[in-house]
């Protein structure tokens, strides 16, 4: 029996998962971190803390496995995409707090680039211009900090996504660690040529990002480096594989060939739709992106479609407007009434994502009447995920001239059976949940397995997934026809509200 360590940061928590060679989880841990939100648009994370929290999670996944950090054959490392880290080589120390994904503070930097310059860095990066990628925040540390101006100048400062902190971490970190990233990631960035896979000079200039910040571009399956003993797991183990999250969702729920599609639910929702190896540019809203390269084999490209806020829109019911406690609550109090009563909640609060890209929306919530309740809101919330999935769907079909024959699914929201089953309703397919569900964490286990000879080929994990829960459409229901068309109304109502 082989182990594989999958540590998987995401934007709320992170968490270590040690599977057995046949996908199986054997143990895990998993803890959350401090949001930081300074002000409005600004979100924040503490890079030095979530190295401490990967540190807990580590020896607590071992613990419950009951194994030692020696009997790992490898690990793998998913991780929040965007979201960007500068620090001090020479001390390890973050130099300010990260900048996250769903921080909206370079707006206005970003509306300043010239319509050329937008059409360049659209046509090399296959990305929207929008202040959820990294290099306008990479822009802004090198601005805006004092502390790394100082830092870049005396040739101490590093950048990067949170996988190549984590992987610099755990190979040595000041001591010598490795500053690396995988192509996934980089194509998040703005400053990676999607055809060279590499760091692009006129990218690069245009941020004003100094290439000798930046990590090495390296595949998403070989050994970059080894643990370092003195670390977390005790022992010099093969760091072996790297995904971004949605990437490594993809892997996770084997969507291996040209066509395959998955979507995830989290904080925020991700579909993603394999192209093979051809890089198709996107003309409804959508992100080319890298969906994944095993060591030397050839890349292949994925469509995008990002959707800011689902799961963190019920997050914002139970912590800001308190109607419920605990986030599952909202299917029973969803189910408490039969539809939304009129009510449309579109949750744009950092602007619209795919396929709109408007920075200059916020969230509405219309249709109120008296009779409206807490648990129409609570429904509301939930369609919302389901009509903004569609949205980029719907684009994705456009793009790519192939109709989704299903929907496979995964991440937090999907154990809420109502919201799947209204997804399949506004979809008009079925929708099909894996028996692993943490697919995000197995994806990254999978492409160190590949690394290290664990897993022989793609083949071999093809025939791992195996289905665990299917929605099928109801023909009868009118979420698809009236809500839809109401849901759109909705979202013209979201546009412009920014100055």
């Amino acid at each position: 029996m082989a182990y594989i360590g999958s540590l998987d940061q995401g934007t709320s928590s992170t968490r270590f998962i040690v599977f057995d060679d046949s996908g199986k989880i054997v143990g895990q841990h998993q803890l959350e971190h401090t949001q930081i939100l300074p002000q409005a648009g600004w979100v924040e994370h503490d890079a030095a803390e979530i190295w401490q929290r990967t540190q807990d999670v580590i020896s607590g996944a071992l613990k419950a496995a009951r194994i030692n950090g020696s009997d790992l054959a490898a690990i793998g490392i998913t991780n929040q995409r965007e979201t960007t880290v500068i620090w001090d080589k020479s001390t390890g120390a973050p130099l300010a707090n990260a900048i996250v994904w769903q921080d909206t503070r370079t707006a206005e930097y970003l509306n300043s680039l010239s319509d050329q310059t937008k059409s360049t860095v659209t046509f090399k990066t296959g990305l929207a211009i929008a202040p959820y990628f990294s290099g306008s925040k990479m822009n802004w540390f090198l601005n805006h900090v004092p502390a790394v101006k100082t830092a870049v100048q005396e040739g101490r400062a590093l950048v990067g996504t949170v996988d190549s902190w984590l992987v610099w971490n755990l190979s040595g970190g000041a001591r010598g660690g490795v500053h690396v990233t995988d192509v996934t990631n980089a194509s998040r960035t703005l400053l990676m040529n999607l055809e060279t896979l590499d760091w692009d000079e006129e990218l690069l200039n245009i941020f004003g990002v100094p290439r000798n910040l930046l990590p090495d571009i390296k595949s998403s399956s070989e050994i970059y480096a080894k643990t370092d003993p003195s670390g977390p797991l005790g022992s010099a183990i093969p760091i072996a594989g790297i995904l971004g999250d949605q990437q490594s969702a993809m892997v996770g729920q084997a969507c291996f060939d040209r066509g395959e599609s998955k979507t995830t639910y989290g904080t925020g929702n991700f579909a993603l739709l394999n192209t093979g190896t051809e890089i198709v540019r996107s003309k409804n809203g959508l992100l080319t992106t890298v969906c994944f390269k095993f060591g030397n084999q050839p890349t292949h490209y994925a469509l995008e479609g990002s959707v800011a806020v689902t799961g963190s829109a019920i997050q914002w019911l139970r912590d800001q407007l308190q109607i419920i406690n605990t986030a599952p609550e909202i299917e029973p109090l969803a189910k408490s009434v039969s539809d939304n009563g009129g009510v449309y909640f579109v949750p744009a609060f950092s602007g619209l994502f795919a396929p709109y890209w408007r920075n200059d929306a916020r969230g509405v919530v219309v249709g109120l009447t008296r009779a409206a309740t807490k648990a129409h809101l609570a429904r509301a919330a939930l369609e919302a995920i389901c009509y903004q999935t569609r949205d980029v769907l719907d684009a994705m079909s456009a793009d790519s001239g192939v109709k989704l024959p299903e929907m496979r699914v995964d991440g937090g929201i999907t154990a809420n059976e109502l919201c799947m089953q209204m997804q399949a309703d506004i979809m008009g397919v079925d929708v099909i949940r894996p028996l692993i569900i943490e697919t995000t964490a197995l994806g990254a286990a999978y492409a160190a397995g590949l690394a290290v000879g664990v897993f022989k080929d793609t083949t071999e994990l093809r025939n791992k997934w195996q289905e665990g829960m299917r929605w099928k459409a109801n023909s009868g229901s009118t979420l698809a026809s009236d809500g839809y068309r109401l849901w759109k109304k909705a979202i013209e109502r979201t546009l412009n509200w920014l100055d």
